[in-house]
C-alpha cells in the first residue's frame, strides 16, 4: 500500500448541531478545523476528497446512498469512488479532528483495514467493501436495520481492527471545545 494506493477522505457531512454553526469552518490557529483534517491526510496520501460538502477546490463527494446518515453515508461515498477509481484503500477523518497524531494515522494505515476505537471515523478502509457497506446503509434507508449507522459494527463485519489512540484526541464538538 502506497499514498498512490489510498485515497483520503474528510468527513464533514454533519449538521454541526451541537455546535451552532458551520463546524468545519470554524477557526483554530488561523485555520477552519477543516484544513487541518487536510493537512493531516495530506502527508499520507495523494488525493483528498471531501464528503458531505465543498470546500477549497477539492472534490466534493455527496454522502451515499443520501444525505443524513452520519458519517457511514460519507465514508460508503469514499469507498464507491475509491473503487470506481482504482484505489485500493480509503484513509477517513472527520472535519472536526485537527490534532491527531501522524504516528497513529501511521498505525492506521499499517493495521488495515483498522480505526482508532477512540475515534472510529478515522480509519483505513478496504476500497473492496463498498458494496457491504453501501447494502448495509440501503437496508437502513428502508428501515430494515437499526444498527447499520454505528462505525464500529461495520468495522467489526469488515474485520476492521481497533487500534488505541496513545492519548486523548482533540475533537471539537461545541465552540467550547475550542482553545480561546
Amino acid at each position: 500500500m502506497t499514498s498512490r494506493t489510498i485515497l483520503g477522505a474528510i468527513i464533514a457531512g454533519g449538521a454541526s448541531s451541537r455546535f451552532g454553526s458551520d463546524k468545519a469552518l470554524a477557526l483554530l490557529d488561523g485555520q477552519p478545523l477543516i484544513a487541518h483534517a487536510a493537512a493531516a491526510l495530506g502527508a499520507f496520501v495523494k488525493t483528498i476528497v471531501v464528503c458531505g460538502r465543498d470546500w477549497n477546490g477539492l472534490q466534493s463527494l455527496a454522502d451515499r446512498p443520501r444525505p443524513g446518515l452520519g458519517p457511514l453515508g460519507g465514508i460508503a461515498a469514499a469507498l464507491l469512488h475509491a473503487e470506481a477509481t482504482g484505489y485500493t484503500h480509503v484513509l477517513t477523518i472527520g472535519c472536526d479532528m485537527p490534532r491527531v497524531p501522524p504516528a497513529l494515522i501511521a498505525d492506521v494505515i499499517a493495521g488495515a483495514p483498522a480505526y482508532c476505537g477512540d475515534a472510529p471515523i478515522l480509519g483505513c478502509w478496504r476500497a473492496d467493501a463498498a458494496e457491504m457497506l453501501a447494502a448495509r446503509l440501503d437496508g437502513y434507508v428502508s428501515g430494515t436495520k437499526s444498527a447499520a449507522l454505528s462505525i464500529r459494527r461495520w468495522a467489526d463485519a469488515v474485520g476492521a481492527t481497533a487500534l488505541p489512540a496513545p492519548e486523548p484526541l482533540f475533537n471539537v464538538n461545541t465552540p467550547a471545545d475550542l482553545p480561546i
